[in-house]
């Protein structure tokens, strides 16, 4: 097991994440920032404060999308899928659009979750926000415009984010599987 941001280092990179936000999508007109369930909302929540925090606004548009049905291994799985909460009380129509997630692997649930958005309207721009990269590792060609961390890994190895909120302490790990 590997540390590869203690509590510090990952309130330093939330921070940065916030700012380069604002300064990007300043005021934050028509943009929009929507978490994707389950994980990427612990981060999303966190990066809607502090954005909140530096800009002084309080009515900045964020939603959650859960995209449960929308993954191309829904049916792989003999396990009940329990889809998580979607909550977009607003159009993204037109919007600039800024989807978070945790951690960026294959590229795949960050398909889905494009797939899952339009029913919501067609954005202008979509940008993705994550707190780790997992360079190398994509099956499908998706970037983040915003990446916390950058980290190579292999197969064996696992990232593991750990919130407060969830379990009692911040931080991320890199685990290898025996």
């Amino acid at each position: 097991m590997k540390t590869l941001l203690d509590n510090t280092r990952l309130e330093l990179t939330l921070q940065r994440l916030a700012h380069q936000l604002v300064e990007n999508h300043i005021g934050f007109k028509d943009s929009v920032i929507i978490g994707i369930q389950p994980r990427g909302v612990n981060l999303s929540d966190r990066v809607v404060k502090l954005v909140k925090e530096i800009t002084g606004k309080k009515d900045i548009a964020y939603g959650k999308l859960d995209i449960t049905f929308y993954r191309d291994d829904v049916h792989t799985s003999s396990d009940l899928q329990i889809p998580s909460e979607t909550n977009i009380p607003f159009s993204v129509e037109g919007k600039r659009v800024v989807l978070v997630d945790d951690v960026l692997y294959t590229g795949r649930t960050i398909r889905a979750a494009m797939d899952a958005l339009l029913d919501f309207g067609r954005p202008s721009s979509v940008e993705l926000l994550v707190l780790i990269d997992r360079r190398f590792s994509r099956e499908v060609p998706i970037h983040p415009d915003y990446a916390g961390y950058s980290v190579d890994t292999i197969l064996t190895q696992k990232v593991k984010v750990n919130w407060k909120e969830n379990e009692g302490k911040d931080e991320v790990l890199l685990l290898t599987k025996a």
